[in-house]
């Protein structure tokens, strides 16, 4: 199978994963509300990540890791629902449609936040996986998705630490806010498919360098977006376009000879060069 064919598939497989999750809602018009960000697309990068390390330790793709890889989908999507809010990022769209707290009102989409991230952790109970092993998977979420991981970053990022005048700041910065869901999901799949400790290791050197490539991946393509004083702040700013892009192919080099010695790293190879070479 091709690689575009892989990911589609597997989106598809996470989609009809999501959508499920929400049809006990209560009360029932709340399920409308819930499903809506979940249906206005993205790449599901995240799970596919997940998948990778399965396939690269040579396990099969199941309907237990599909929920696994789903549970950081959710995690994530509850994080651009509430980024969104006028209390945070201000942003009245999202993928091209109305932003949740311009569909359904802020207090609703803040409501939505909430069932997204719970749900995340119900779903990895909803397996057939172990218990311990459930209880690693949960333990990997809540470190990537909190303080020290998804919300430090966030924090970081409305200037709670101060204004980002470095690069070594503003890689602090991501590898909170963009790199410890990335660095889960790796994880995550290695957990869920029994990876050995040399294993996770690759997995998450994998991650870590791809969590920050990604970022800078982003900030060439949104160059032009974020420029000027009032954007946000970006490595392109920090140290030009050129100097970023050679940072994340440094990083992307990384990224691909830690995963070289999993017995089929093929598909992680490919996710690594689609994040970075990506031209949308």
């Amino acid at each position: 199978m091709d690689f575009a064919t892989w990911c589609a598939s597997l989106r598809e497989s996470v989609d009809r994963c999501l959508q499920s999750r929400f049809v006990d809602a209560w009360p029932p018009t709340f399920q409308n509300a819930t499903l809506y960000p979940l249906r206005t697309g993205g790449k599901r990068i995240r799970p596919l990540f997940s998948f990778g390390a399965v396939e690269g330790l040579g396990a099969t793709i199941s309907d237990d890791i599909i929920h696994v890889a789903s549970s950081v989908e959710l995690v994530h999507t509850y994080s651009l629902v509430h980024d969104d809010l006028p209390c945070m990022d201000d942003d009245s769209e999202r993928r091209g449609k109305p932003a949740t707290h311009i569909a359904f009102g802020e207090g609703t989409a803040l409501l939505v936040g909430d069932a997204l991230l719970t749900e995340a952790f119900r779903t990895l109970t909803h397996t057939d996986l172990p218990a311990e092993v459930q209880v690693r998977l949960i333990h990997e979420l809540t470190e990537a998705a909190g303080h020290i991981g998804m919300i430090g970053g966030q924090a970081a990022d409305v200037g709670l630490g101060g204004p980002v005048t470095d690069a070594e700041s503003l890689m602090k910065l991501h590898q909170g806010k963009t790199g410890a869901l990335i660095r889960a999901s790796n994880r995550m799949g290695g957990i869920a498919a029994g990876a050995s400790p040399k294993q996770l290791e690759a997995l998450t050197r994998y991650g870590d360098a791809i969590g920050l490539a990604f970022q800078m991946a982003d900030d060439v393509l949104d160059a032009e977006e974020d420029a000027g004083d009032d954007g946000p702040p970006s490595y392109v700013k920090l140290m030009g376009i050129e100097e970023t892009q050679r940072r994340a192919r440094s990083l992307l080099a990384e990224a691909l000879a830690a995963v070289r010695s999993l017995p089929h790293s093929e598909r992680l190879e490919e996710l690594a060069r689609y994040t970075i070479e990506r031209d949308h």
